[in-house]
């Protein structure tokens, strides 16, 4: 069955999918305590594993030699964005709130236009400059260091930026997404999760070998299964599809806007629950909203402005259609006439 590609389900997938994420943060904080954050995202990652695999067969035959082709690197990336990015997060969430972890997840495509202009040399418009340090100032915001914070909420800035430095991880393994236009958005991110999964089981022994780790007792594991099953399902799997689809019905720029839902639906979902957002808290979300929105239209707007010029490109004489030439003053007219002259004449 293909969903239509209209923009109502595309704008549904897309809040449907920030939902999810923004439920990842809340679901996950009560476990952290029970589970280390390290065999937290082995045990996340093999139940999304299985999921999206159980999605790429049932869509059709496995892309096995994509896997044998280029099996090291989806490998490293897979351990980079799943590992990596999940385990940095996962330990900045123990040290922080699920609110804080939200926003800081929404500052992400700020983030990437930053380490373009560093990797890439494409550098951002005083817009987007404008944005990434309103987005900032909201961080910092939530997280309490520029707030007169108690200690214990002064404190959640160490985890604060473990958690954004973790998101250089996904930047990177979205990224190299761009090297495999073969594989689409379910087979890139199965093959991936399959191929990065020996690693993260070898990573994850190692750290616990070395004190790092430690393994959670069965009576924990079992206590967080009905969490774990979620968080593998639904914020890791249908969520990347979810807003992948609405990618490919509204456009990259359009779906970047919709990260804004991330921390509101934290706080939203939060409040539901009996917990009340601090005042600078609601100040910071509105600034990185804030950020992100103007993010956001002057990419648009740049876009619009690209596709003009594009629009009034010269088109090469080889490709001119004579056929559809309109000549709208006597002197073009006059020129023809004057060449066909000298052509006969000569």
């Amino acid at each position: 069955m293909t969903l239509p590609r209209s923009p109502a389900v595309g704008i549904a997938g897309l809040l449907l999918a920030t939902t999810a994420w923004g439920s990842l943060f809340l679901a996950s904080k009560p476990v952290l305590p029970h589970v280390d954050p390290v065999w937290f995202t082995l045990l996340r990652y093999s139940i999304a594993t299985l999921g999206f695999m159980a999605v790429l067969r049932l869509r059709g035959p496995v892309p096995w030699i994509a896997l044998r082709q280029h099996g090291a690197r989806l490998a490293g990336l897979g351990f980079i964005g799943y590992g990596v990015f999940s385990a940095m997060v996962l330990v900045g969430l123990a040290h922080s709130l699920p609110s804080h972890g939200a926003v800081i997840m929404a500052t992400m495509p700020i983030t990437t236009q930053l380490v373009r202009w560093a990797l890439d040399g494409q550098r951002p418009t005083r817009s987007a400059i404008f944005s990434t340090l309103l987005a900032l100032v909201g961080v910092a915001m939530v997280s309490g260091a520029v707030t007169q914070a108690t200690s214990a909420q002064a404190s959640t800035l160490v985890g604060d930026l473990t958690a954004l430095a973790g998101t250089l991880g996904w930047i990177a393994y979205t990224r190299g997404a761009a090297r495999f236009p073969a594989l689409d958005v379910i087979g890139f991110s199965a093959l991936s999760a399959l191929a990065s999964w020996p690693l993260l089981l070898i990573a994850t022994l190692a750290l616990t070998a070395f004190g790092l780790a430690p393994v959670p007792t069965a009576e924990a594991a079992w206590n967080a299964g009905p969490a774990l099953v979620y968080i593998g399902l639904v914020p890791t799997v249908f969520g990347v599809l979810a807003y992948n689809f609405g990618v490919r019905t509204l456009g990259v720029v359009t779906s970047t806007a919709f990260l804004n839902v991330v921390p509101v639906s934290v706080l939203l979902i939060g409040a539901a629950m009996g917990s009340r957002p601090a005042l600078h808290e609601l100040a910071g979300v509105m600034l990185v909203v804030s950020g992100l929105l103007v993010h956001t239209l002057s990419q648009r707007a740049a876009s619009r402005k690209q596709s003009g010029k594009d629009a009034q490109r010269p088109v090469p004489a080889g490709d001119i259609d004579r056929n559809a030439l309109v000549c709208r003053s006597p002197r073009p007219l006059r020129l023809l006439s004057i060449a066909r002259m000298r052509r006969s004449s000569s």
